[in-house]
């Protein structure tokens, strides 16, 4: 079919007139029929001969996909919002017929909300089934209970006491899960009847893409609203599948479309490109879905669409109620460490001053979030002989200018502690990529592609790459893959975690 602009005509046409035969195999009329967008050709014109690059985007081929009113309506719903409220809710109904355990009631409230967010019991699935659900919602509620139980114990001696808050916890219990058959029947309705879906982008071009269009077309109940796929296939021709668009313009059809979910099903790309264009700022907006690439393999937590297996991919930006969250936990620590040990930070400062005279400290610039660059507080192990050596020279594990004193210090990393100040006035965090000095930044980011993305995030006192044995002269490839890691699945759990480890460290000795 020659290419043409979308007109009032097409957008009327039938599913026996649409592209759909021929674009997705398998889809009749009663495809079309439900998701109430016909596929159109989106084949673009031929370039005029001597015309540079290729045309742009054809606008008029994408509008027809545009958001409808249900999925504008619907952009900021998310599945919390109606799960932990009714959640809160049953775990709360004890005190409409006693006060009397009231503050074991809201502890246990609190705690059950806590255990299932951790579970991932509040994020969105794409299949809805409570029997999905049931073993995780049953092993937290068990878990919450127990606790509560042995708090309430320890406290009452009364076993009248203690079998009266029991009953009010069990059916609290029942009625979490009476709640969540009763939302999670609701959703099932609403995305059924199209009252709920967002609108979703597939990226690829290939068996995978084509069986996953025709599957969101046909069954509404996954909640979202196929609009089109894009890839960056060199093929040419007329589209064998319904493709809006290339690749390198997915950000401009998110905005047209007002998608909220992208969905990577076998993309005719590199990784490296895919994933570039992926953290740009408004894809990165999306919610996004993969398809794994070895379907055999067992996904734990996965979900599906039609079988075919399907993962959330986390959101791997620090910003929002996630970066408020880090911050806090951020302050909080360093005020309790600064005044936890002071004495330990009077003592290293008299240490330096015997050993070397005046300048307790040492100021360095090094690169933080966002290429920012700041200065680093430290002891001063040893002096520089001037500022170039000093912001070029890569180790002085083995200077002999560094004394005893230094020599330990930085071998217990109590050189680092004046970092701590850095950390309150909001150049540092606790845990993250370490800095590193303008210097080496432009020579590690020249040398190693995915150096750079460590800047992502605010850097760290501490980080996963330097409690993994990555300090001192080891390749800058492996600390990039731990930074970018930490980065990608960060949690307060996984910062808990590095801590400790940073704390066995010390004990160990194991600095450079």
């Amino acid at each position: 079919m020659p290419w043409q602009p979308a007109t009032g005509q097409q957008t009327a046409m039938t599913a026996e007139h649409a592209e759909c035969p021929q674009g997705i195999p398998g889809m009749t009329g009663d495809d079309e029929g439900r998701s109430g967008v016909p596929l159109i050709p989106t084949t673009r014109p031929p370039e005029q001969p001597g015309a540079a690059g290729r045309p742009g985007l054809d606008v008029t081929a994408v509008l027809p996909y545009a958001g409808s009113r249900a999925s504008r309506r619907t952009r900021g719903l998310r599945a919390w919002m109606m799960t932990a409220p009714v959640d809160v809710a049953a775990l709360l109904t004890p005190l409409l017929v006693t006060h009397q355990y009231w503050r074991g009631t809201l502890v246990m409230a609190g705690l059950t909300v806590a255990f299932f967010a951790a579970g991932g019991l509040y994020h969105a699935r794409r299949h809805v089934s409570i029997l999905d659900e049931l073993p995780s919602l049953c092993g937290r509620l068990l878990a919450s209970a127990a606790v509560v139980a042995m708090i309430a114990a320890v406290r009452h001696d009364s076993a009248e006491y203690a079998l009266g808050f029991t009953r009010g916890v069990g059916v609290a219990a029942g009625l979490v899960i009476v709640g969540r058959v009763v939302t999670r029947e609701f959703a099932t309705i609403a995305r059924k009847r199209r009252w709920v879906e967002h609108n979703t982008i597939i990226i690829g071009g290939g068996p995978t893409a084509v069986e996953l269009a025709r599957l969101l077309r046909r069954y509404p109940q996954y909640g979202l609203r196929f609009v089109g796929c894009v890839d960056a296939s060199s093929r040419t021709g007329p589209a064998a599948h319904p493709l809006i668009g290339r690749l390198d313009e997915l950000e401009q059809l998110v905005r047209i479309v007002e998608c909220d979910v992208l969905i990577i099903a076998d993309p005719d790309c590199e990784e490296s490109v895919l994933m570039e264009v992926l953290r740009r700022p408004v894809n990165a907006a999306c919610d996004l879905w993969a398809v794994p690439r070895l379907w055999g393999s067992r996904s734990h937590g996965g979900d599906h669409i039609g079988a075919i297996p399907i993962v959330k991919v986390g959101d791997t930006t620090l910003s929002g109620p996630r970066w408020a969250l880090k911050r806090a936990s951020d302050v909080v620590f360093a005020l309790v460490a600064l005044l936890l040990l002071s004495p330990v930070l009077l003592l290293c400062a008299i240490a330096v001053l015997i050993d070397g005279g005046p300048g307790i400290f040492f100021r360095q610039e090094r690169i933080g979030r966002h290429g920012v660059p700041f200065d680093i507080i430290k002891f001063r192990s040893m002096r520089p002989v001037d500022e170039h050596e000093s912001q070029t020279n890569w180790s002085i594990a083995h200077d002999r200018r560094v004394g005893p004193i230094g020599r330990f210090l930085r071998r217990t990393s109590l050189d680092e502690l004046p970092q701590l100040w850095n950390i309150l006035r909001g150049d540092m965090s606790v845990v993250g990529p370490r800095p590193e000095r303008p210097y080496f930044v432009e020579k590690f980011s020249a040398e190693y592609p995915t150096y750079a993305m460590r800047h992502r995030v605010p850097v760290g006192l501490t980080g996963l790459a330097q409690v993994s044995g990555l300090r001192g002269d080891t390749p800058i490839s492996d600390r990039a893959r731990f930074d970018n890691y930490y980065i990608e699945n960060w949690s307060l759990w996984l910062d808990a975690k590095v801590l400790l480890r940073t704390v066995a460290e010390v004990f160990r000795a194991g600095g450079r």
